[in-house]
């Protein structure tokens, strides 16, 4: 399903750093074929991360504070759900990404699934430059930057981080969720889409 003005289309080039087409995406914050992805280089790389762009994900910025207190953002796929009970959830980091030392120093983080007119937030957290420049944000409750008009919100304690080849999974575990009525963006093939409606009556948030 797909609102006016929100019709599928590609991903810009200079997402990230070279530019990314879902099917060669530089290493960041994902090991698959998508905003901030990462992997292997060569033919058997890109043929990976094309077969792994067929899953369709969401598009997400996960941001913080580093150790001198400077915020640090940058664009995921690699996002996803662990537990309810306790609530959990990880993301991918590459060990490449110039926000390692941000986030694995960081003692909460916040995850912003973005909205579906919110393409220009994944190019600027997957790109050069300084990321926060001329953005406005507002304090978590960790003062972690909050990104406000995003389909939902995670706040996260780091709960853990695992080595994983290339890349590092970070646990956070939950303390603060919200969610808002806007279509997600989502992720597959090298194009971003506009995800369905949220259902009526389905609310979130604490």
């Amino acid at each position: 399903m797909t609102a006016p003005g929100d019709a599928p289309g590609p991903a810009p080039k200079g997402a990230g750093p070279g530019g990314w087409d879902g099917a060669a995406a530089p290493a960041d914050g994902g090991p698959g074929g998508g905003p901030g992805g990462g992997g292997p280089d060569g033919d058997a790389g890109r043929a990976l991360r094309a077969v792994l762009g067929r899953y369709a994900t969401g598009v997400a910025v996960v941001t913080c504070r580093g150790a001198g207190g400077e915020p640090a953002g940058m664009t995921v796929n690699s996002f996803t759900s662990v537990s309810l009970d306790p609530p959990l959830i990880l993301w991918c980091l590459a060990r490449s990404s110039r926000g390692l030392p941000a986030f694995t120093a960081a003692e909460h983080f916040a995850v912003h699934v973005l909205a579906a007119d919110q393409r220009d937030l994944a190019a600027r957290f997957s790109g050069p430059g300084d990321r926060f420049a001329g953005l406005a944000t507002v304090p978590g409750p960790h003062e972690e930057p909050l990104l406000p008009g995003a389909a939902a919100t995670l706040c996260c304690r780091n709960a853990g981080i695992v080595p994983a080849g290339d890349h590092l999974l970070l646990l956070g575990a939950v303390e603060h969720h919200a969610r808002t009525a806007r279509r997600a963006l989502l992720f597959a093939d090298g194009a971003y889409h506009a995800g369905p409606a949220p259902v009526p009556g389905r609310r979130g948030g604490r």
